[in-house]
């Protein structure tokens, strides 16, 4: 066994992507931050001050011990729930956009549900970690597990939040397949939850609106397709080379704030197909990374954790890539790395530090994610062995 550094290439792009975020964050904020704000620096400033936060929480979450930090993951849990809950109280929770997502904090806000993201990969690594042996029984084993992420997906719906919803329901069932969760059992579940998903989606006229608008986003280019139809438009201006740098017309009051969920449309028309084609790369090298350290981890929480953390940073890229590009209807997700934002900025890159821990961890020859041997709990693993040299 030996000890390793810190996975270089997960540092580097996520640095790459942070720098390159922080730019097109200027370039696709700056006239409507001048409109609106008075001062086109307005969220250059704020991004540049939360990745600074985030970088420095990075940092120190790598030198961080994942197995205290995952001890501490019930509590986490626990403090996660009631912040979901708090955030639906008047006069705690604050309205933005017609929904009640942050807590106001006076010199910023605070997005629960961030929180909520690594605080349930955490707890379920960890308890995975010792009982995933459990997990061969449906009513004692897996339903536990799926009432706590039942629970906070509740309090989502009632901000409502159902980009959140999907993703920590997507990265919980990935976490509870990778430790054993019968295949069987997620089919028979999927009947119900389907049934309860398509009641929620009709259930509110404006769902039913962007199904419609996604069907058909040019007949809609006036009310719900007015954003998707527009950050087509960009992507189609851009061609190969893009407008470049700065150069975006649809950043200019015609894409709404083209600096959050649609950021990606403006960099298509600004830095063209290689643009964002380089994008892409940089989230696969990320991702074949993440997992790499989550098959050469040292034991079955860390596999488990960078499966989670792998796994989130993905989905949302995948999605909000998706949404962009009018592959799926539209929700709300940020591009990892490159949106604006403050809460998910400090979370998502604390959570890459607890990745970079785990990718210094010790490293058998025999050890990965899809393993059948026994982890320090004394558990038997419900994964198949491969050597580690055939990622």
């Amino acid at each position: 066994m030996r000890k390793r550094e810190y996975d270089f290439w997960i540092l580097f792009t996520v640095l790459v992507m942070l720098a390159m975020g922080a730019v097109m964050v200027f370039s696709a904020s700056s006239y409507s931050a001048q409109h609106y704000q008075n001062n086109k620096y307005y969220f250059l400033v704020r991004q540049l001050l939360w990745g600074t936060v985030g970088v420095i929480s990075m940092f120190v979450f790598s030198n961080i011990d994942y197995h205290r930090i995952a001890a501490c993951s019930p509590i986490l849990m626990l403090m996660s729930t009631v912040l979901l809950g708090l955030v639906l109280i008047p006069g705690i929770g604050t309205v933005i956009n017609d929904s009640r997502r942050w807590i106001d904090l006076k010199v910023t806000t605070f997005q629960p549900s961030e929180f909520t993201k690594i605080a349930i990969i955490l707890f379920l690594s960890f308890s995975l970690s010792k009982n995933s042996h459990k997990l061969r029984y449906l009513f004692t084993g897996l339903m536990p597990y799926l009432f706590v992420v039942g629970v906070n997906a509740a309090l989502l719906y009632f901000e409502p939040h159902m980009s959140a919803i999907i993703l920590i329901t997507l990265v919980s069932v990935i976490i509870l397949f990778c430790a054993g969760a019968r295949i069987s059992h997620f089919l028979l579940l999927s009947v119900p939850v389907g049934a309860v998903g398509w009641q929620l989606i009709i259930s509110q006229p404006y769902r039913v609106e962007r199904i419609m608008a996604f069907m058909d986003p040019f007949k809609y280019s006036q009310d719900e397709g007015f954003q998707v139809v527009n950050s087509l438009y960009a992507i189609a201006s851009g061609s190969v080379f893009g407008r470049g740098l700065g150069r975006s017309l649809q950043k200019n009051l015609y894409l709404p704030e083209p600096h959050n969920d649609f950021i990606f449309a403006i960099l298509a028309e600004e830095l063209g197909f290689v643009g964002a084609v380089t994008v892409i790369i940089l989230f696969m090298l990320f991702i074949w990374r993440g997992m790499k350290v989550a098959m050469n981890a040292s034991d079955m929480l860390g596999s488990l954790i960078a499966v989670g953390i792998t796994s989130l940073i993905a989905l949302e890229a995948i999605i909000n890539i998706a949404v962009v590009t009018s592959t799926i209807p539209t929700t709300g997700m940020p591009l990892p790395f490159f949106s604006a934002g403050g809460t998910s900025t400090v979370f998502l890159l604390t959570s890459v530090g607890i990745l970079l821990n785990i990718s210094k961890g010790t490293t058998s020859t025999n050890f990965s994610i899809i393993r059948n041997d026994q982890d320090e709990y004394g558990m038997k693993r419900s994964f198949s062995s491969r050597k580690v040299g055939e990622l």
